[in-house]
């Protein structure tokens, strides 16, 4: 099960990754740095520790295998809407309800606050070698 969710995980990563540099290229084109704390998000939640992740479960096997299922899942979306809540935050792009917006950068980052909680307590419950 890690080994399926890993890759998932690292796909998932790749994409952050991605999308991170390129905002950071257009912001650098632009000479406009305004969106560098969405840009910082992507890359340290979406890039960096969801590719952190995917490599532990790599790496290491879990007793609890729907633990690995249940943080996998609440981790890409808290780091998904986090990132994509803050920038909907910051731009509203779409004129969206202001409290909505709110409510759902609010929620991305209270899924990530709990994936990092589950990543804890996945730690501890790694099979010895």
């Amino acid at each position: 099960m890690e080994k399926v969710w890993s890759i998932r995980l690292i796909q998932v990563a790749a994409v952050f990754g991605l999308f991170g540099t390129f905002l950071g290229s257009m912001m650098a084109g632009e000479m406009d740095y305004s969106l560098r704390p969405i840009h910082a998000h992507i890359l340290l939640v979406g890039w960096l520790s969801v590719f952190a992740w995917g490599i532990f479960y790599r790496v290491y096997t879990v007793r609890f295998k729907l633990l690995v299922t249940i943080h996998s899942i609440v981790a890409m979306a808290g780091a998904f809407m986090l990132t994509s809540g803050m920038w909907l935050y910051n731009l509203n792009p779409f004129n969206w309800n202001e409290t909505f917006v709110m409510i759902y950068f609010i929620v991305g980052g209270s899924l990530l606050l709990i994936a990092f909680f589950l990543f804890l307590v996945v730690t501890f419950v790694t099979e010895k070698e």
